[in-house]
């Protein structure tokens, strides 16, 4: 599936076009199931996910596509950004168990966790989301890089 297409031009798959770029569009399909689920041009992170498996493309090329349509990004799932009245829900663990710091530090690269490594960490370990985030907040880690490129 073509998600972004410059005006008057076709795209090459392996070099995908910044959604910065003038002209960019965004595939029809995606376009309207964006929309169709964003409520007042907030698009949840949990949606944002379920489109993105549905349509079979990576979470990167959604948020791409949100960002082109101008959707704000809301309730990441690992309580970062898109809450009110602040931003970010997610508090410091009080503690952190030895398997779940080694996990954490085994994972980091440039001294940050990635967002689908905290995923993947909350899934091998059978804790919520939420859990990891709330323990690399402790330890003083910046989970970076998000999936949908939110940061």
């Amino acid at each position: 599936m073509t998600l972004y297409q410059p005006a008057n031009s076709t795209m090459n798959p392996t070099n995908p076009i910044n959604s910065n770029r003038p002209g960019a569009t965004v595939d029809p399909v995606l376009r309207d199931g964006l929309l169709k689920r964003a409520a007042d041009r907030k698009l949840p992170c949990a949606i944002a996910f379920d489109v993105a498996e549905l349509l079979g493309i990576s979470p990167d090329e959604v948020g791409r596509a949100a960002d082109l349509l101008e959707l704000r990004l809301v309730k990441c799932q690992l309580g970062l950004f898109g809450y009110r009245p602040k931003k970010s829900i997610v508090k410091p663990a009080a503690s952190v168990s030895p398997e779940l710091e080694k996990a954490i530090l085994a994972g980091l690269i440039d001294d940050r966790l990635p967002c689908k490594t905290t995923w993947k960490i909350a899934k091998r370990l059978g804790i919520q989301k939420m859990k990891v985030s709330a323990a690399c907040d402790a330890m003083g880690i910046k989970i970076r890089p998000c999936q949908l490129g939110a940061f």
